[in-house]
This record gives structure tokens, C-alpha cells and sequence, in this order.
């Protein structure tokens, strides 16, 4: 079956690149060439680029085909709309030009926002005495290292994030992924451990750092020693007293059938006390509302990664939330866009972020 869903998308790709071959075809300084086989050649180079890139970066060299081809039909249904309605004269081939250029553009805006990390604030205000005025959390998500940058851009992120002074640190899930290199998993777990907070650092698995291929040189062990021995504290299904006030319970990713249930992990924990749910894909609201947590801090989505994917990838069967904040009853609900994303060099309608959390006393 898995060979036949990988023939479908070979087909697609064929299909595509066809497309766009016709179209630079029809640029008049290749359309005019006396000599059609050097003509034939010149449309076909582009094509055999974007070809050859799949096999170095498939997934990246898809999301550039796929936008060029997407670009290309709109702008040329669009023409064909306006020449309808009025007679349209000009000797350059008009939408080639536009759809490139707009392209181009837009995948370089997408670029831009999937390496230009930003800090992102909220302000969460409770009536609980949490023990201290403010609490300033730091969430870091989804950084899968060497997707966008490699454990030594992580360590500068790190560097950045100690200007906004957290008291505590919490990692959200998908640190690492299936092609990260151990010694960047490793140049990262120690620039976590050279982190210094109040109430310390908090992981949570998310759905790739166990790994799905087995082609890591590390394992899911070889992690948590690496984020233990840096002072890193992991979280599975289980819960820790930051102070006499706050609890930080840090659950097991959906995926692990192990995971227990919210009500469940929550049965011991006084209610008095603030509650800090670390929850690496946000799709379990309903029961987290009613065990009365207090903040939920997930991430997964990347904020929906590509339009026009960040439109439908919200409320689902999959993820309660896209991105954002959002109050249900007693409980506050972020979600994170990561501070990377998973294989691809694009993000367009979201952005690459850590978020900075302040929890106030009212």
C-alpha cells in the first residue's frame, strides 16, 4: 500500500513539473528561438533542477514545486478571467512573470519566517497565590534540531533566551527529530544545562523525539541521559512542586499508548495549588478543563506551517487548537509555533517563536 501512495505522489510531481515546463515555454525569449531543440533544452534545465533537488531535499523541493505550480494556475486562471472582460495587449508573457516573481518572493518571506526566531509574550493573570508576585516562564517547542539550525544555532537561540530572565524553562515536545545528529542533540542538551532559572528546566516528549526510523545514531535513552545530566528534568506522566504553590505536571506524548489520562495524574494534586500542564499536542482541552488546570502549554502544529494549511489545520479531530491563546472556564491554553519546524525551510502564515509567559497574581 505504501508503495502505491509513493507512485501516486511520484505521478503528481511528473504532472507538476510538465506544467511548468509548458509554461516557460511560452517566455517569448524561448518561444522565439528559431532553433526548438535548444529551446526545448533551455525550458527543461529549470525543470530538471527542481527535479534533481527532490532527491537532496524532497520535502523542501516539493513545498518550491508545489507553490510555483499553485502560483502559476491562479495567476493564469485570474488572466484568463480579466481577458474575458477586457482585451488584454502586451507582448511579454505576463502571468509567467508574475507567477515567478510572486513565488519567488513569497517562498523567501517563507524562509525568512522559518529562521528569524521571535519572542512571543503573554500575560496570564490568577487568583491562586502562586508563592512569588510573577512567574516568568520561557516555553522553547518543536525545535527539531537540524531542521532549520543545527545544535550550535540552538545554543545561540539559548543565548537569547537568557536575556529574558525565565524562572523556570519548559520544553514542549519535538526537540529532536529522526535526521538530527547526536552531536547536535548533544551541543543542545548542554546548552540547556548552561540555562539558569529559579525553579529549572522541563521536558516533555513529543511525537518524533522517540524517533520513527530507527536511523538516528541515538536513542530515545541516549536523550533523556543527555537532558538528565544537564539538569534537565523529564516529565512522563508525572508531576513536580516547583515551590509550595505550582506544580508542573509534564504528561507522555498522545502517540505513547502507555499515556495515562488526565484525570488520573491529576487525582493527587491539591487544586489549591497552580497548575502547570505541559502537553505537547493540544488536543486533550475538554479534559483538562474539568481536572481544573490551571495553564496548558503545548505545541505540534507549528501554527498550521504553510498557508493554505494554517486556514484548516485549527479546531479538528486532531488538535483542539492551531495556535494561540485561548481560556476555557479556569483554564488558560497556549499553543506554540515552535522554534523550528519539521524538514521544511518554509513557514508562511505563522512564525518561528519561543514564547515568554508571565503568570501574575491578581
Amino acid at each position: 500500500m505504501i508503495y502505491m501512495v509513493y507512485i501516486f505522489c511520484f505521478a503528481i510531481v511528473l504532472l507538476m513539473l510538465y506544467y511548468l515546463f509548458t509554461r516557460i515555454k511560452k517566455f517569448n525569449f524561448i518561444k522565439n528561438m528559431s532553433n526548438k531543440k535548444v529551446a526545448n533544452i533551455l525550458s527543461i534545465i529549470p525543470i530538471l533542477v527542481l527535479f534533481l533537488i527532490v532527491f537532496i531535499s524532497s520535502v523542501n523541493a516539493l513545498t518550491i514545486i508545489g507553490h510555483y505550480f499553485l502560483f502559476f494556475v491562479i495567476f493564469e486562471f485570474i488572466y484568463y478571467i480579466v481577458s474575458k472582460i477586457k482585451t488584454i495587449n502586451t507582448k511579454y508573457y505576463i502571468v509567467g512573470i508574475i507567477s515567478i516573481l510572486f513565488t519567488s518572493i513569497y517562498l523567501v518571506y517563507g524562509f525568512y519566517s522559518a529562521h528569524n526566531v521571535v519572542r512571543t509574550n503573554y500575560i496570564v493573570n490568577t487568583n491562586k497565590d502562586i508563592g512569588v508576585e510573577k512567574l516568568r516562564i520561557v516555553q522553547i517547542s518543536d525545535s527539531h534540531i537540524g531542521a532549520t539550525f543545527d545544535g550550535y544555532g540552538f545554543k545561540k537561540h539559548i543565548e537569547e533566551i537568557k536575556k529574558a530572565k525565565p524562572d523556570v524553562v519548559v520544553i514542549t515536545g519535538d526537540f529532536v527529530d529522526d535526521d538530527t545528529k547526536k552531536k547536535d542533540m548533544l551541543i543542545s542538551a548542554e546548552a540547556l544545562g548552561n540555562l539558569k532559572t529559579k525553579y529549572g528546566i522541563y521536558f516533555v516528549f513529543g511525537n518524533h523525539d522517540k524517533g520513527y526510523f530507527n536511523r538516528r545514531d541515538f536513542d530515545e535513552k541516549d536523550l533523556k541521559n543527555a537532558l538528565e545530566k544537564n539538569n534537565v528534568k523529564v516529565l512522563e506522566d508525572k508531576y513536580i512542586m516547583i515551590n509550595d504553590n505550582i506544580c508542573i505536571l509534564g504528561r507522555k506524548d498522545k502517540s505513547d499508548l502507555t499515556r495515562k489520562n488526565i484525570n488520573k495524574l491529576t487525582k493527587n494534586i491539591d487544586k489549591n495549588k497552580y497548575i502547570i500542564d505541559l502537553n505537547h499536542q493540544p488536543n486533550d482541552y475538554d479534559n483538562e478543563t474539568k481536572s481544573n488546570i490551571d495553564l496548558v502549554l503545548s505545541g505540534h502544529t507549528h501554527g498550521g506551517q504553510l498557508l493554505p494549511i494554517t486556514m484548516f489545520v485549527g479546531k479538528s479531530s486532531f488538535n483542539d487548537r492551531k495556535y494561540g491563546l485561548e481560556k476555557r472556564g479556569n483554564t488558560t491554553f497556549i499553543v506554540n509555533s515552535g522554534i523550528s519546524d519539521w524538514a521544511l525551510d518554509f513557514k508562511t502564515g505563522t512564525k518561528s517563536e519561543y514564547g515568554v509567559i508571565d503568570i501574575i497574581k491578581k
